[in-house]
């Protein structure tokens, strides 16, 4: 039976992350092959013949999924009926700004989006902040927008976790798809807390500790995180533009297993559901082969109830599981006295933004 379209919104449509993403969700890389989506595109008055051109390229795409394209520049059409917003337009950091400089001008963008939202969006929509700074953005949202659930506005922090993967990934020689459960925690910022204390690799006798894998500390506890903290930099060094690609790809991660789920048990290429009869035979003719015995998180700003010792109220970024369209902080980790230290100087500088981004709100 076919499904319902879904209505998804992406702002800041005609930018480089939204030129990237609208393919993206158009072929199904983000719901699924068998979803079809109605687009939602909006930018801003200055954008708006840029997003008529990004329109066009997606009629002539021809893709089969997508049933329908709105581009706006009205923030109340835009919203309207929509099950997925995916908020990545906002006002960038500039050179010689500081993240704080671009507070007072997110503001009202976010103030008024939420609005749109809360009056206009289905009752269950699922809100993505990726505007930078996201967490902070994500609080002005939710701040904004009183009846939308907490629950149902996050941030990404899926690019951050995918560097993650691919640098571990990179060090044991082996596919990214063979890594899991790395963390980032806290703020989407050079704060951030990349943490490979309790990531796995899928090796040719099964799962193992990257920890025990890798065999040294000094490097997950330095040049691993210091790596994935400053990549983004690197990228804006080497291409003179911000990541594109790569966050339109961690946004259709971050929203396809927040509404499919994330995986519970997995095998290494076929994924195989255990009940099935495909799945009987391949274990009884190949008992060795490299499986995955545990599930898997990701990683995603949320907000905080605690957990961790982390403040509530601040949008942090967790290891979640999902189920049923549902978050869940991953619990009862060990941190240990190096994690410690981490997780609260990246809590701090999100508190700091909070109070900053709290004043805006009330001027």
């Amino acid at each position: 039976m076919a499904k319902d379209a879904i209505k998804i919104l992406v702002t800041g449509a005609a930018g480089q992350i939204g030129y990237a993403l609208v393919p993206m969700i158009a072929r199904g890389i983000m719901l699924g092959l068998d979803q079809p989506v109605i687009l939602h595109m909006l930018d801003v008055e200055p954008a708006a013949k840029a997003l008529e051109g990004v329109k066009m390229e997606l009629i002539d795409a021809a893709f089969p999924l997508l049933q329908g394209i709105i581009a706006t520049t009205d923030v109340i059409e835009a919203c309207r009926g929509v099950n997925i917003a995916v908020m990545v337009g906002g006002f960038p950091c500039k050179e010689g700004m500081e993240r704080k400089d671009v507070m007072p001008r997110n503001v009202p963008i976010f103030r008024a989006q939420a609005s749109a939202l809360e009056q206009h969006a289905a009752p269950d929509c699922k809100v993505l902040v990726i505007a930078n700074p996201a967490n902070t953005n994500a609080l002005i949202l939710k701040e904004s927008a009183p009846s939308i659930p907490a629950k149902s506005i996050t941030c990404l922090t899926r690019l951050d976790h995918n560097r993650a993967l691919s640098h571990i990934a990179d060090r044991l020689n082996v596919q990214a798809s063979n890594v899991k459960n790395v963390i980032i925690w806290g703020n989407h910022s050079s704060s951030q807390y990349p943490d490979a204390h309790h990531a796995i690799a899928i090796t040719s006798i099964g799962e193992k500790s990257v920890k025990e894998l890798i065999a040294d500390d000094h490097w997950l506890d330095t040049e691993y995180v210091a790596f994935v903290q400053q990549r983004g930099a690197a990228i804006i060094k080497a291409r003179k533009l911000s990541s594109a690609l790569s966050a339109a790809s961690a946004a259709c991660d971050h929203i396809r297993d927040w509404v499919l789920g994330t995986p519970k048990v997995d095998s290494v290429i076929l994924n195989l559901q255990t009940k099935s009869i495909f799945s009987f035979f391949f274990n009884a003719l190949f008992p060795l082969y490299p499986r995955s015995n545990q599930g898997t998180w990701v990683s995603m700003g949320v907000y905080s109830d605690g957990s961790y010792g982390i403040e509530p109220g601040l949008i942090y970024s967790f290891p979640v599981t999902c189920q049923k369209g549902e978050w869940s902080i991953v619990q009862g980790l060990n941190i240990n006295e190096f994690s410690r230290e981490k997780l609260d100087a990246t809590a701090k500088e999100l508190v700091e933004e909070k109070s900053l981004a709290y004043s805006c709100l009330d001027n």
